[in-house]
């Protein structure tokens, strides 16, 4: 498009997304966006994926995000748009994915007589925002957008820019558009580095608890590189945007969710370095447990935030213990994944099966919440991948995530291990998959109840309850009929009730492309 052609608010922010290298928009569009959306029709080297619910937009923006390392852009309509997709935003924020939000409001000078979707945008927008803005002029809006896109990949988090409607229609002036650099990020200060050193190399249990960046294969391996030197230990958080593991990369183990194993596995640590970490809190309060799961008297410290240069931080701590270059994959290298049950599926023998049958580089999205509890452990030793989970604990990201995922990085299969309790609230994301031809296969751990309640009626000390209570956390009468439901949205789909059924579906999912659902029915 020629600059001549730029006449708008709405395509000198579409123009200058592009040249900031946002190349896919996940939208779900209304009136108050006609014009963004008309320029993003006048620009096919911007991609355009349709969601039918805005959960769908920005749960598909964060997979999107924390596969390409760079943002998308969503497109949502006026307050009660944003308010549906909020709840994904929440995740997208506890994960520092790059997200950049357009959210349309009413022409400046309509605001005032209050319309039926009048709302305090900014005011939604700012606890699931780390950024919020407003576009104030049309030729102000490649500034602004631009420091939408800063603000969202400097962080990174979720930017919001509300875009008036008379500042799209507008006319605006033309002129090129410089692209902004990346600012880069600030170093840790050396005496941090030398106080974690020495951390290292005292006596007694010292644990790196690893989030963020610093679980990539690269990073993990200096990592580890240290620990072995100087005899640390090191985990990851509980919830993890995004680690990158299997055979030839370095197995990191995660904090238990639950609060006692937690206790247990941190008794007796005297230091906790976080490394792109947060404190180790609980999910949850529980009757007569503690909050922080770390034992009373041990100490706390921050190597590295997520607003730091973790890889430069992570080279100097090296250099200060002296550590090697690499160090050996634990337990002597690559091992087989383990065997799997054909019989009768359970919760546990579909996550072994879905472990052993993952092909190589394919992207793992799990939403499976209690009863894929066992994959992460019987998939330590599958063909290398990446693993993505639900990280700010608002349900319905599982599906959405995978599709976002698939956008990103079109030439890896997405596998996504899914609750189906939790499927059922962003099930729209199989028909954003059928329409994109979108590579995922979809494993649904059907077991027709919310069992994560169940157990969480028993940790707040609840051992009995009756029918009323039952029907809050089970959906068997009627029971959800997962083939109808993903062929009703265009995806095809069948049911396994064994592990021979699962594994075969799976490997014949594999081979083809475009979506697959499987109901394993546990």
């Amino acid at each position: 498009m020629t600059t001549e052609q730029q006449s708008n608010g709405a395509e000198r922010l579409c123009e200058t997304l592009i040249v900031q290298g946002v190349d896919v928009c996940f939208a779900n569009p209304g009136t108050s966006e006609m014009h963004f959306v008309a320029a993003l029709d006048r620009r096919p080297d911007m991609r355009c994926v349709l969601g039918l619910s805005e959960g769908v937009v920005t749960g598909a923006a964060d997979g999107y995000g924390r596969m390409a390392d760079k943002p998308a852009a969503t497109l949502l309509h006026l307050g009660p748009g944003l308010a549906n997709g909020l709840a994904n935003l929440h995740n997208a924020k506890r994960a520092r994915t790059p997200v950049i939000n357009v959210v349309g409001d009413h022409a400046t000078y309509h605001l005032k007589f209050d319309a039926p979707l009048a709302s305090d945008i900014d005011g939604l927008a700012r606890p699931m925002s780390d950024w919020v803005g407003r576009a104030t002029h049309p030729d102000k809006l490649p500034s602004e957008a631009a420091d939408a896109w800063e603000a969202a990949v400097s962080m990174p988090g979720v930017a919001t820019l509300i875009l008036p409607a008379d500042i799209a229609w507008n006319k605006a002036q033309g002129g090129s558009i410089k692209p902004r650099q990346r600012a880069a990020l600030p170093p840790v200060e050396m005496a941090k580095i030398k106080a974690a050193a020495a951390d290292l190399r005292q006596p007694g249990r010292t644990v790196l608890l690893l989030g963020g960046r610093a679980l990539r294969a690269g990073t993990l391996q200096r990592i580890a590189a240290i620990c072995a030197k100087t005899g640390a230990e090191f985990m990851a958080e509980t919830f993890n945007a995004r680690i990158e593991r299997g055979q030839g990369r370095v197995p990191v183990r995660k904090l238990p969710y639950y609060v006692d194993p937690a206790l247990a596995r941190l008794r007796g640590v005297e230091r906790i370095i976080l490394v792109d970490a947060r404190p180790p809190v609980a999910f949850f309060a529980y009757p007569d447990k503690p909050s922080l799961m770390n034992e009373e008297g041990s100490r706390i410290t921050t190597l590295v935030g997520h607003h730091e240069d973790l890889a430069d931080a992570i080279e100097r701590l090296a250099d200060e213990v002296g550590a090697a270059e690499t160090a050996p994959l634990p337990g002597g290298g690559v091992k087989e994944p383990p065997a799997f049950d054909p019989g009768p599926l359970t919760a546990d023998t579909a996550c072994a099966i879905v472990a052993a049958s993952l092909p190589d580089g394919a992207i793992v999205t799990d939403e499976s919440v209690s009863s894929g509890r066992m994959f992460f452990e019987a998939s330590y030793n599958a063909p290398a991948h990446d693993y993505m989970q639900l990280t700010g604990g608002s349900i319905g990201i599982g599906l959405p995530l995978a599709t976002g995922a698939a956008v990103a990085c079109p030439d890896r299969r997405v596998v996504c291990l899914q609750a189906d309790g939790s499927a059922m609230y962003t099930v729209q994301a199989l028909w954003t998959q059928a329409r994109e031809r979108l590579d995922v296969t979809t494993v649904i751990l059907s077991n027709r109840r919310y069992a994560i309640l169940e157990n969480e009626m028993a940790n707040v000390g609840v051992q009995d309850y009756g029918a009323n209570a039952r029907r809050m956390l089970t959906f068997d009468d009627p029971a959800l009929d997962w083939i109808s439901l993903a062929r009703g949205h265009g995806v095809e789909a069948a049911r396994a009730q064994t592990g021979a059924e699962l594994a075969d579906l799976l490997r014949s999912s594999f081979r083809r492309r475009g979506p697959f659902l499987v109901e394993a029915v546990i």
